[in-house]
């Protein structure tokens, strides 16, 4: 079989394309909220229920699908749980209410979990530590690429037929995902298209540690991990919010209708794009010019991303709606700064074997935060109304910098003091 030079960035663009989907059959939802707001008579309340039931799920399922990934393996794991997410977004064609669509929500959320741990394991497996973080911010420009696609069309295809019809559209797309990942994918050890060369390069850049199961406590007892953890708690409100609340904002409170917002829904999600894909050359930018620690320069770039999650915290000062879309895509394009940098040091501080295992557990605490936030919005929106919870998101996230900073930041030591001086002193 004909060699494939520079492989790894074709799988790169394989699990890329997951993550596109993934975010299509997940940002639906959303999209979709006021209309279905309207048909299904839902209240605020009820529908942080919907989103929350998602987040749950997400967020408890998230260790268990990063376990199995790595126990059964990337091929098969991420091919069944890609299959199941696809079934479980069509199902909400069948919503009858609140109650049943936060069910469906659970199983998409359940299935879906394994996402983001099988693509930093797929950067792990497929690329030496110095070019992972761009391998991180690649794939992760998934979520934000199919975020941006999917107001379009999902509107289009709810206005040509029906909110139903883009529910099983979508989520046939998981499905179609599940089958050309069986039929593509291989470890590197296993693909008969990588070339010698490359294959030696990919280990050359890598630990090499004996084969081993993955474990839950090699995970749980490092303190670095809880940073990750805590970071991801305080962040991916944020994208949540992005993700699920911004459609009914600017419906309801900024007065756009649902073909106006469509023009404009793509924005933030393309400045997400440019986050992610500027955090990945960021990290090497910093170690050869500033002569920085692979970890450090992770950091630096968190730091920068939470500067500039300073748009959320803006909104109340927007005039105008389309100023309003802009101030959220610097919070998009920062959000995903920072958070391509978290996986990435989770690569960085993790075996191999337990790198899907560490994703899943900080994706559990970072849902976890945003299903709490989301409750929030529920119970306060319509009171204090969305912009004072918005202010919160760039509060959360130059919080989350500074424990990373402190915790997992490669401080120098002070030089000892020479004897003869300290007998001076």
């Amino acid at each position: 079989m004909k060699k494939i030079r520079g492989l790894r960035w074709q799988i790169l663009a394989l699990i890329m394309l997951g993550t596109v989907i993934n975010y299509i059959d997940r940002n639906t939802l959303g999209v979709l909220a006021p209309q279905l707001k309207e048909q299904l008579h839902f209240t605020t309340e009820q529908y942080s229920f919907v989103v929350s039931a998602f987040q749950l799920c997400y967020s408890l399922m998230q260790p268990v699908a990063g376990f199995i990934t790595d126990w059964v393996g990337l091929k098969f794991g991420y091919a069944m749980f890609a299959l199941l997410w696809g079934s479980a977004a069509a199902l909400h064609a069948f919503a009858g209410g609140w109650q049943s669509m936060a069910f469906f929500r659970g199983l998409l959320g359940m299935s879906e979990a394994a996402a983001m741990p099988a693509g930093v394991k797929t950067s792990t497996l497929w690329f030496p530590a110095k070019e992972r973080s761009i391998a991180t911010g690649w794939f992760n420009t998934g979520s934000s690429i199919g975020a941006m696609i999917t107001p379009p069309l999902v509107i289009w295809i709810s206005v040509t037929w029906s909110w139903q019809i883009a529910f099983l559209i979508t989520g046939v797309l998981g499905v179609m995902l599940s089958v050309l990942w069986m039929l593509l994918y291989r470890n590197p050890e296993n693909h008969p298209r990588l070339t010698p060369e490359e294959h030696a390069y990919i280990l050359d850049g890598q630990e090499h540690a004996p084969a081993a199961k993955p474990s839950f406590k090699d995970v749980l007892t490092k303190k670095k991990f809880w940073a990750i953890a805590a970071a991801r708690f305080l962040t991916e409100p944020a994208w949540q919010t992005f993700s699920f609340w911004i459609p009914l904002y600017m419906v309801t409170t900024r007065g756009m209708d649902i073909k106006q917002f469509a023009l404009f829904a793509w924005l933030p999600f393309l400045f997400g794009d440019l986050g992610c894909i500027l955090s990945g050359y960021l990290s090497p930018f910093f170690v050869k010019r500033f002569k920085m620690s692979l970890v450090n320069s992770r950091i630096a770039g968190v730091g920068i991303g939470a500067v500039c999650m300073v748009g959320p915290a803006l909104i109340s000062f927007a005039v105008s709606p389309i100023t309003a879309i802009f101030l959220f895509s610097l919070g998009a394009f920062a959000h995903q700064m920072l958070s391509s940098l978290l996986y990435a040091l989770v690569t960085d501080t993790f075996e191999k074997k337990d790198v899907a295992t560490a994703t899943g557990f900080g994706g559990m605490a970072g849902y976890l935060g945003g299903m709490i936030f989301s409750l929030m919005i529920g119970q306060l929106a319509t009171t204090i109304g969305y912009e004072p919870l918005f202010a919160c998101l760039t509060v959360f996230d130059l919080t989350a910098f500074l424990i990373i900073w402190l915790v997992l930041g490669q401080h120098k030591a002070k030089a000892p003091i020479a004897p003869m001086a300290a007998a001076a002193e």
